[in-house]
Formats: C-alpha cells, structure tokens, sequence
C-alpha cells in the first residue's frame, strides 16, 4: 500500500461499536445497497468514518466490482466487511493524505452492480506561493503582468524558497512613458529586470542590515540601506514587509529595481549571442570575449555549471529540463540571458 496513507480500522467483539468509538471529521453511512452520502468532498489530511446500520457490507477502493479494472485512486484503500445494525457498526476510519478522486464500492455478492458505489473527492490545500501573494494583491496588476510574461509564474510557484522585493502598479506608472510596454515586448530584458527583484532564499526584515549587499538571480547585487526613514533596497523603499509565503516572502517596494550598467560597458560586449534556445545537448555562445567567464544557475540563483574559460560551445545534456540563466561576465560588464533546456 502506497504511504501518505493512515488507515484506523476499529473492531470489537460482536461488531457492535458505537458512533463515538468511530470518530472523524466526517461519516459515510453505509446500509442496503447505498453509501451515504455516495459523493462527499473533503480537504487533505481529513478522516471519514464508515458505519454500517444494515446489512453485511465492506468499504472496496481498489478494484471495480464491476468490471474489475483497478479503480486507479492516489492511493488504494479498504475495509473489511462486517454486518450491520440499527447501533451502527463501525468499518472504519480512513484518513486521506493525498489529494484527488477516490471512487469505491461494496465487493459483496451484487451490490455493486445494485447501486452501492461512491465517490471521495479530497482537495488539495490551499497555496500561499510568492506568485499567489502577487497575483492576490490589488496592487500588483502590472507585475503579475511581467511575471506571466517572461514564463517565471511556474519556477516562482515552486519550492524556492525565494525573497521577492515587489514593485507596486505606482511604482511601474513613474517610469518614463512607454518603458513597460517597452519591456514587455523584451522577454529577455524583462527577464533580466524581474530576476534582479528576487534572491533564492528567505530574507525577512530581520535578516537585513545596513550596507547589506545581497546578490540576486540577476547575478547582479542590490544594496539595502536602513536609516531613519526606513528600509531601501537600492533607492527603492520597503513600504510592507513580511509578507510569508509557503515557499519566501514578498517584499513590497514603491519603485522598479533596474540592474546596473556600467559606464565602461562596451556595446560589442552586451551583444552575444547563445543558440539553440531551447536547447537539448549543447549550446554555442558567440560574440564573447575570450577573457569573459560564463556561468549557469539554475532559478534559485545556485550554480549549476561552470564553463572552462575560453570555452564557447557549452554541453546542457547533464541538466534536468526546466529554465536556466546564463550569466557572461567580463570586467564590471554582467549579461544574463534566459536559456531553456529540453
């Protein structure tokens, strides 16, 4: 039997056992031909109790008495049969760990083929993900936007953990007229900006300090300043803190983060190039600098591989599918450009 999975099954002589001695959250009554109710909707981690008040009767979530395919449940479950009576008898209590549908019967003579089939539905919980605290603020419209946008709502719903310093919709209206639409039109430069607003890992308020320089998975810093006024993260003031997730915090901030461009940036160097994206075995970066050094992280900001400096055609094959930045570095110059491996 599959694990994630309690079963309590409560016997005592003579099959009599009350309903107090078969507690749970919630109770199927089980009598001639019928589960009642024969549809019940449940929450993870929630118990059912199985009485029986008539008639000899078992719980069968494993194989279809029907047709005797396997019902196919997140996780096979039964009770033994046993006779009924007026009392109640108590099959069992099951508790469900793993959500999705559950369907049963009785596998006793035809019952079954009577009528006597249910179905337990068991919701999954609710999540508190970085990307739902984004998505549920009134707020934060237009950063949902980018985050929808540059394809991160799946790497940002996952386990992280991750620290999200988030700008709200003023925040975005005071850059300069046509900046956003702009950036949304860029997916690699609304990569580049969104990235530079999260840090792989769990920084609350209290982990902050003055003349902290926090690096994110832009491969850029940012730089948290605290004084009289409050906390700034660059020029940009923390206006809500703490907000916990399930997988970080959230962060709320009154102006838009941009990554740092040197003045000493030479344009031939911002203009490399990496083929094929996506990618399966290896990639070819071209127009970079012999000296530069290139790197690969992974959305949490770890690095996954570090390529041999000079090397140009970079091996991904060792790489489990999923969305990656490249990061070329050379002098105070920093690109990072997204790359999808399949």
């Amino acid at each position: 039997m599959k694990n994630l999975f309690s079963l309590c099954v409560a016997m005592l002589a003579g099959f009599s056992v009350s309903f107090a001695q078969c507690e749970a959250d919630h109770t199927v009554e089980v009598s001639s031909f019928q589960y009642a109710p024969s549809e019940l909707a449940i929450e993870v981690g929630q118990s059912v109790a199985f009485v029986n008040v008539a008639g000899l009767h078992d719980v069968n979530g494993v194989t279809n008495s029907i047709t005797g395919e396997p019902f196919g449940n997140p996780v096979d479950f039964s009770l033994g049969a046993q006779q009924g009576n007026m009392d109640g008898v108590c099959l069992g209590v099951v508790t469900f760990d793993t959500p999705g549908t559950y369907n049963y019967d009785c596998s006793i003579g035809e019952h079954a083929a009577q009528g006597m089939v249910a179905t337990i539905t068991v919701n999954a919980p609710p999540t508190n993900t970085v990307v739902d605290i984004i998505v549920n603020s009134e707020d934060h419209t237009t950063l949902e936007a980018a985050v929808v946008a540059a394809g991160l709502v799946e790497t940002l719903s996952g386990e992280g953990p991750f620290t999200v310093f988030a700008p709200t919709d003023a925040a975005f209206a005071a850059l300069p007229e046509g900046t956003v639409e702009a950036v949304l039109a860029d997916i690699d430069l609304l990569t580049a900006i969104l990235t530079y607003h999260v840090v792989g890992g769990t920084a609350l308020s209290t982990d902050l300090s003055d003349g902290m320089m926090v690096t994110t998975l832009n491969g850029a810093d940012v730089t948290v300043t605290i004084n009289a006024d409050g906390v700034f993260i660059n020029d940009a003031q923390v206006i809500l803190e703490d907000l916990i997730a399930d997988n970080g915090v959230v962060h709320v901030i009154d102006a838009v983060l941009l990554p740092p461009t040197p003045d000493d940036v030479v344009e031939a160097e911002l203009t490399w190039t990496m083929m094929p994206n996506p990618a399966t075995d290896v990639v070819t970066l071209s127009g970079i600098p012999a000296e530069a050094t290139v790197s690969v992280f992974d959305l949490t900001g770890r690095e996954v591989h570090q390529v041999t400096p000079g090397q140009r055609v970079v091996s991904v094959s060792d790489l489990t599918a999923g969305t990656y930045l490249v990061m070329v570095k050379h002098g105070a110059n920093v690109r990072t450009e997204k790359l999808i491996v399949r």
